[in-house]
């Protein structure tokens, strides 16, 4: 992991208002639900899904409901609200990885929402022969919980206070070198500053923009899609995300994405 002593701004009043539009994407995602059945398919691999901060497996019923429906043996994290790093809770985590891979014989997906995506990350790098690949959704992967408007509650709640005085170092959340990882997020995120969301682009790393809030990251169509589509990546042969031009007005043109956080 890298560190750096530059610290990202977490999103603006305005973004953290314009949060209200999950509603709405929630609402066009179910209507164009026969659509999405149109994603590539599953090969019945386990997918374990991590909710993000304050929520729990109900959060991502939808996006668990969508991947099931393509095929994926799909499993919530069944540790209730994610309240930050708990004692337990990571043990409790490498666990369930290790009891999916076992009882298929086969590695298993981790798609993390927010916080999730981070517990995602550092799983794999404990985990590295049981991960098949790593998709997160708005989370913050190159920074410290300052770059995210619900920090103040975030660090009472973990019980990791600390002094705005003094900001934490940014720091890039690492996966292990032989498994592919995604990078979903937002430009008008308005929890996690999208900056803090971008991983250095390589080989087996990339980063897919999307256009919408935070909040809405696990039931808007577009995320939908395009996890469907990294899951669907055969191993060995992954590929960067490349949308059906059908589809291609959904994602913003990634010429004019940073290719890292730097």
């Amino acid at each position: 992991m890298n560190a750096s002593t530059d610290t990202i701004e977490p999103p603006s009043r305005l973004l953290q208002f314009l949060e209200v539009r999950a509603a709405g994407e929630l609402a066009g995602t179910l209507a164009a639900w026969p659509l999405l059945r149109m994603a590539p398919r599953g090969d019945g691999h386990a997918v374990l899904v991590l909710p993000g901060f304050s929520a729990s497996d109900t959060s991502t019923r939808v996006l668990r409901r969508h991947l099931a429906g393509l095929g994926y043996d799909v499993h919530g994290w069944g540790l209730g609200r994610n309240l930050g790093p708990r004692a337990g809770v990571r043990e409790a985590m490498l666990d369930r990885i290790d009891q999916l891979h076992e009882s298929s014989g086969r590695p298993v997906s981790l798609v993390g929402w927010s916080l999730g995506g981070a517990y995602a990350r550092a799983l794999a790098l404990r985990r590295p022969h049981a991960v098949r690949n790593v998709v997160t959704l708005g989370s913050p992967i190159a920074s410290d919980a300052s770059a995210a408007s619900v920090r103040r509650l975030y660090d009472w709640v973990s019980g990791q206070r600390r002094s705005s005085a003094t900001p934490g170092p940014r720091i890039y959340r690492a996966v292990p070198d032989e498994v592919p990882s995604t990078s979903i997020y937002s430009r008008s995120d308005g929890v996690v500053a999208w900056r803090a969301s971008l991983q250095p682009e390589g080989p087996l790393a990339e980063n897919v923009e999307v256009v919408g809030s935070h909040l809405g990251l696990g039931v808007h169509a577009p995320v939908l899609y395009a996890v469907a589509d990294r899951l669907a990546q055969p191993v060995g042969r992954w590929k960067p995300f490349n949308p059906p031009w059908t589809l291609r007005a959904m994602y913003p043109d990634p010429q004019r994405t940073p290719r890292s956080q730097n």
